[in-house]
């Protein structure tokens, strides 16, 4: 099955893209499309990425956070469209932290609404290398090793939320956003780390919330619907929790082009609720 190869690839790129980070934290001469500066580690799992994915059917459209726009890799008649942020978090390389390979499988052509997603998931590279996958209404926690991935069971977010993590400079948040933050940090402890994907296992592990508001420098925030904001919502709202742009489930957005950012959210559905509230309509 198309979905199931798409995670063994992933799963088997997994350690090569570890084992390859320390060569490979200095910076390339190149930004994304986003502006971004890429590192040397960002431009190399993308490739290598690439050439797995283009070589697997049934996979017919590759998308990527590092490049400008949707390749054509299969017949474009039919078939998924794969799109990765082949290293979330890849600042936090440079200092020996948490990053990760988020990824979406979509079954229409990009751009697309979230609900086209037909799995998603994602490897943390932290202490061990896990995978999180969620497809048919299942959420799983994977091992990842050089010699093949062992299931660690299913993925529930607890019914209790303990942890929260925001981005954005604080003096850049919306007063709405400030004001629902301080009452949100009289019940959480603060668990931020600067690699989405990582504060985000944070939260399925122990219950809460984790963010990247839109700002008032930058209304529609920092996260990439189709590469990041989407996908870990599916992942989320399938273990359980739910996922909001502030107004809406972010499965309900509908870019209108392939590097189009969301403000995002993800967690416990009563923390959600509460931020819907306080947020303007």
């Amino acid at each position: 099955m198309v979905v199931e190869a798409v995670f063994d690839v992933v799963a088997d790129a997994a350690p090569e893209i570890r084992d390859g980070l320390p060569k490979r934290r200095a910076k390339a001469a190149t930004e994304n499309v986003s502006g971004d500066v890429q590192l040397e580690a960002d431009v190399w799992a993308d490739d290598l990425l690439f050439e797995q994915f283009a070589d697997l059917d049934g996979v017919n459209w590759y998308a990527s956070e590092e490049r400008d726009d949707l390749d054509v890799v299969g017949d474009a008649d039919d078939g998924y469209a794969v799109a990765v942020d082949p290293l979330d978090g890849s600042s936090n390389v440079k200092s020996n932290n948490p990053c990760g390979t988020v990824v979406g499988v979509y079954d229409e052509q990009l751009p697309s609404s979230g609900r086209s997603l037909v799995a998603a998931g994602f490897v943390l590279y932290g202490p061990t290398t896990t995978m999180v996958v969620a497809r048919d209404d299942d959420v799983t926690e994977y091992l990842v090793g050089e010699d093949g991935r062992t299931n660690l069971g299913p993925v529930e977010l607890p019914a209790d939320p303990v942890v929260y993590g925001f981005g954005g400079r604080v003096p850049d948040w919306t007063a709405d956003f400030e004001g629902f933050v301080r009452d949100v940090e009289d019940d959480l402890k603060l668990r931020y780390g600067g690699a989405m994907i990582a504060d985000v296992n944070q939260v399925l592990t122990y219950g809460g919330v984790f963010g990247y508001p839109g700002l008032q420098s930058r209304p529609e925030g920092k996260l990439r619907a189709h590469f990041e904001s989407m996908p870990i919502a599916f992942v989320v709202e399938q273990a359980g929790g739910a996922s909001s742009d502030g107004s809406q489930s972010l499965l309900d957005v509908e870019p209108d082009s392939l590097h189009e950012r969301v403000p995002t959210f993800v967690g416990n559905q009563s923390v959600l609720d509460d931020l819907e509230a306080a947020l303007p309509d």
